[in-house]
């Protein structure tokens, strides 16, 4: 009997069925190994030696797997297909020949980049030995995440509190968030105006055509830039004569894309059906596991962490068959369509994401999944099938028009397209960014040259330009894989970092810098230019290629990191942190102290006149406060935002008195956001606006109701116990002898009556979900057995989502979505409150692209370098 290691419970029980008794599957649960979390981890004084630290969970399962191996004829380790996967097979090799239990047994490792029945034996049928240049690369990355995260992140503790730590790549996917936002702050908007003739034909067809050329000049999008100008030209357009100069029609050809990679996946699941990346990766990774398809468990696509974007032949082949099945032998193209990447430094060693049957329809399997991995599994099929199918014939018509008034004369083009054959457009067609008509999507009437055309309407259109968008997170990662930063396993864990530190918010899909961010990416450019440069960064990612290619030796690449970075971290640590202000206040002047309408200084306090502005630094971060404190205590939030209406500088709006104590109502803005206070001193009451409400609508009556929060519904008619409602950290409630009940909005607070506050309470009894004297809240979703035992469950409590294991609740990150949680994301979160105190052991978690920060300083440090004085780092 052979072991065979995999990574996950659910792919090890699809594999042993597979395979048979003569092979026992066991999981690793992901990494069984990482460095630990503490200084001195990776040594560079003793070139580079690791030190590796088996978690509690890990050592169970190793322990499991090493008794197994002591009975076994040899061991076979298939974890996943990429460098992580290698890394983990490594890892458990390592472990194994430490507890000796190894001997002389024979070891291999195969990969498979499907989970079917083929795919696994034709992969047992042929072993290889671990990919040392892999680990290598492994080895390298996780060496160099460590380092930057344990040597960077106590720097930024002592010269800019708030900021928790800095990542390699993760700091430089925050500098195009806040590059991005500077765009936006510093564009400038521009009025333009479009004019346009509909027209009509001698057969009383009508028709557009957009002006493109006025008295012999032609017209870029912003040439017409005044009224007066648009007026001219519609008056002169109103008496012209129209006549066709040409009519030309052009055969064009649309070629599919390819199948999805990991970054297209991730942009077409977030613009089509609005996933998340998380998400978007946790669906795929089920779809990949494996799933009951009638009796069968198989996995109903390949490895969906790969920027490769060519099909296996036997797979192109399998999609021709359905091609021809599906759509007809029309649709089949004379020959198969091969594909190569785009994307800077992809390496192309596994396919591309597809179907791992072609002839499993979605419709087909439709029954046996949920609407999310139907939707995700619809998307996958179409666009691999798409691939390999015929091109989109379209006929593409432009007709070039004259009008001609006296001495004066411009011209139009009228543009539209037919689809003369719909291709590969039949299974799919990519999603455009907005929702905008193309002109060319229209189709024109038949118009022939020379023919006088009948004006029927002038339209005059004013428009103003727009800045960039803000990243979402699909564009996001493809800005980052076309500058060749980051790789397919790591796009989601860097969003998810960014997110979690509050580095960035999502608000509608787009990220949008935090003045933590803002602060951490402007010091990382002031005082480390170099390590958040795009082609730094994606020079570093070539390196760890040639790593993997067995060209470059790891260490070397080490060396040279090392020696620079250290020397870079030695120069700054004597800096004062008033150095670092002065350097964040000139870099982000304009956003910080944004021009006044009155043209005064905008770094003269409105307050006191005598102070200065400046940015200052607290545990939540940074915000704007005056040279004269405590003498003047003017501050407010970070961002041009505040500065203009929602700071202090207006001071305190008086919206009335409170009509039982006479005190005085008033809008302020602080540190924290706009809130309304009664009184002044420090027994003055406030309350901070709830989300959804601004500043602009808070009135008297409003400051009043939420000032009086909480407030009483009446007694319980079974209890006789007051009933509140109030607002709380997770949104508007009531609560009710320690059982609280959330409510669907804050103005249900102000108007919920006794009988529906008594209503909402049992409801949230009944499903077992009270609060302190409510019992245990009812299970959202089971997850799954915990390796020790026990059902480990997804349960929504009174503050807030939480998994739970026996005696230990672990709280979901804030913003998490309770349905979405895996068995590994709950396994990890168990584990790590566990090691906090909660009753267990620390678990397993694959390493994320950034080390994790400590508070002591790195164990390795060159002599120190000379100090420097409060200008820039270049």
């Amino acid at each position: 009997m052979d072991v065979v290691v995999v990574e996950s419970p659910a792919k090890a029980k699809t594999i042993n069925k597979y395979l048979g008794r003569n092979y026992k599957v066991l999981a690793s649960y992901g990494h069984v190994r990482d460095l630990p979390a503490k200084d001195g981890s990776v040594r560079p004084d003793d070139d580079f030696s690791m030190s590796w630290e088996v978690d509690g969970p890990s050592s169970k399962r190793l322990t499991e797997i090493a008794n197994a191996v002591k009975d076994a004829d040899g061991l076979i380790l298939a974890t996943d297909p990429d460098r992580e996967g290698e890394a983990i097979s490594w890892h458990v090799l390592e472990v194994l020949k430490n507890k000796r239990v190894m001997k002389d047994k024979p070891v291999s490792r195969v990969v498979f980049n499907a989970i079917t029945k083929q795919s696994v034996l034709d992969a047992m049928a042929h072993p290889r030995q671990i990919d040392a240049p892999l680990v290598d690369a492994y080895l390298a990355r996780r060496a160099l995440d460590y380092l930057v995260g344990f040597t960077l992140s106590p720097v930024l503790w002592r010269k800019l509190p708030g900021s928790r730590s800095a990542g390699r790549v993760q700091s430089v996917a925050l500098r195009l968030v806040s590059d991005r936002e500077v765009e936006i702050e510093k564009f400038i908007r521009e009025d333009y105006w479009q004019i346009a003739a509909i027209l009509g034909t001698p057969r009383a067809d009508s028709f557009e055509a957009r002006l493109t050329g006025f008295e012999g000049k032609r017209l870029q999008k912003l040439d017409v830039s005044s009224q007066a100008q648009a007026d001219d030209i519609r008056a002169m357009l109103e008496g012209a004569s129209f006549s066709a100069l040409s009519v030309e029609a052009k055969p064009t050809r649309r070629n599919p894309g390819p199948p999805f990679t990991t970054s297209t996946l991730q942009q077409a699941a977030s613009s089509r059906l609005g996933f998340s990346a998380t998400r978007t990766m946790q669906i795929a990774q089920r779809l990949y596991e494996g799933l009951d398809i009638g009796g069968e468990t198989a996995g109903l696509i390949t490895y969906m962490r790969t920027d490769g974007v060519q099909m296996a032949p036997e797979a192109i082949d399998a999609a021709r068959a359905a091609i021809t099945k599906e759509f007809g032998e029309k649709y089949l193209p004379e020959k198969p369509r091969y594909y190569s990447t785009k994307a800077k430094n992809a390496q192309e060693a596994h396919e591309a994401i597809r179907p791992t049957d072609f002839f499993r329809t979605p419709g087909s399997v439709r029954q046996y999944l949920d609407a999310d991995q139907f939707r995700l599994y619809e998307m996958i099929w179409r666009r691999a099938i798409a691939s390999q199918m015929q091109p989109a014939e379209i006929e593409r018509t432009t007709a070039e028009i004259e009008a001609v008034n006296g001495s004066r004369a411009a011209t139009l083009r009228a543009v539209g397209s037919v689809v003369r054959f719909d291709g590969f457009i039949a299974a799919y067609t990519d999603q455009k960014e907005d929702d905008a008509e193309d002109e060319e999507d229209r189709r024109l009437p038949e118009i022939r040259a020379g023919e006088t055309l009948k004006r029927e309407k002038i339209d005059v259109s004013k428009h103003t330009t727009e800045p960039p968008p803000r990243y979402t997170e699909a564009t996001l990662i493809k800005k980052m894989e076309e500058l060749g930063i980051g790789r397919p396993s790591t796009y989601t864990a860097i969003l998810k970092t960014l997110e979690d530190r509050e580095y960035v918010a999502i608000d509608k899909r787009r990220l949008i810098p935090q003045a933590k961010g803002r602060l951490l990416s402007a010091f990382l450019e002031s005082f480390f230019a170099k390590y958040v440069e795009y082609d730094f960064t994606a020079s570093l990612e070539e390196k760890l290629d040639e790593i993997s290619d067995g060209k470059l030796e790891y260490k070397v690449v080490l060396r040279d990191f090392w020696r620079d970075f250290s020397a870079s971290v030695d120069d700054i640590k004597d800096l004062r942190i008033s150095q670092v202000l002065d350097a964040l206040n000139e870099d982000l002047a304009p956003l910080l102290f944004p021009a006044r309408a009155d043209g005064s200084d905008p770094r003269i306090c409105p307050k006191c006149g005598t102070g200065n502005l400046s940015l200052r630094l607290g545990k939540s971060g940074g915000f704007i406060g005056c040279s004269n404190y405590p003498e003047c205590s003017y501050t407010r939030q970070f961002g041009a935002e505040n500065a203009e209406n929602g700071g202090e500088s207006e001071g305190p709006k008086v919206l009335g008195k409170d009509p039982y104590t006479s005190e005085e109502i008033t809008l302020r803005s602080g540190r924290f956001g706009p809130y309304v206070q009664r009184g002044d001193g420090k027994e003055a009451k406030r309350s901070s606006l709830p989300k959804g409400w601004t500043p602009d609508s808070i009135d008297h009556e409003k400051a009043l109701a939420l000032l009086a929060l909480p407030r009483d519904v009446g007694q319980h008619p079974e209890s006789g116990k007051m009933i509140s409602a109030g607002l709380g950290r997770y949104g508007p409630f009531v609560l009710h002898d320690g059982t609280y009940a959330n409510l669907e909005s804050i103005e249900d607070v102000f108007s919920i009556g006794l009988n529906r506050a008594v209503s909402v309470i049992a409801e949230k009894v009944s499903k077992g979900r009270g609060g302190r004297n409510g019992g245990t809240p009812a299970a959202l979703k089971e997850l799954g057995e915990h390796p020790d035992g026990g059902k480990i469950t997804v349960r929504d409590g009174k503050y807030g989502p939480y998994v739970n294991h026996e005696k230990i609740n672990a709280t979901l990150p804030k913003g998490r979505d309770p349905m979405s949680v895996t068995l590994e994301d709950a396994l990890a979160l168990i584990a790590e409150k566990a090691a906090k105190g909660g009753g267990g052991k620390k678990s397993f978690r694959r390493a994320s692209s950034t080390a994790k920060p400590a508070a002591k300083k790195t164990a390795a440090k060159k002599p120190a370098a000379k100090k420097v004085a409060a200008k820039k780092k270049a």
